[in-house]
């Protein structure tokens, strides 16, 4: 499965030391990858390879409460591609097999 989103970057609320940043994906695109993707990791998390920009790197999407995944932005990456808090960013995702 590939797909294309853009999302609002926002900081892990939960606690005021971290420096972790995410991107959720829409409702409709999480719910699709929940219905085809039966194998999930730790915490319920998909691999994906994940772009922005000329950044590509893999790792895993999480479900949040709210039901959507989010993509956690690691800091190289938002230091290569020039993303802050609160940007709004085009995301290009591979869901891959186990």
């Amino acid at each position: 499965m590939n797909v294309r989103f853009e999302g609002e970057v926002f900081r892990w609320e939960a606690r005021t030391d971290s420096d972790w940043y995410f991107v959720a994906l829409p409702p409709v695109l999480s719910a699709d990858i929940r219905e085809t993707q039966t194998y999930r990791r730790g915490f319920g998390g998909v691999r994906v390879e994940a772009s922005i920009g000329g950044s590509t790197w893999r790792t895993s999407i999480f479900p949040q409460a709210g039901g959507s995944y989010v993509l956690p932005l690691k800091r190289a990456v938002r230091d290569a591609e020039g993303i802050d808090a609160d940007a709004v960013i085009e995301v290009a995702l591979v869901v891959l097999d186990a």
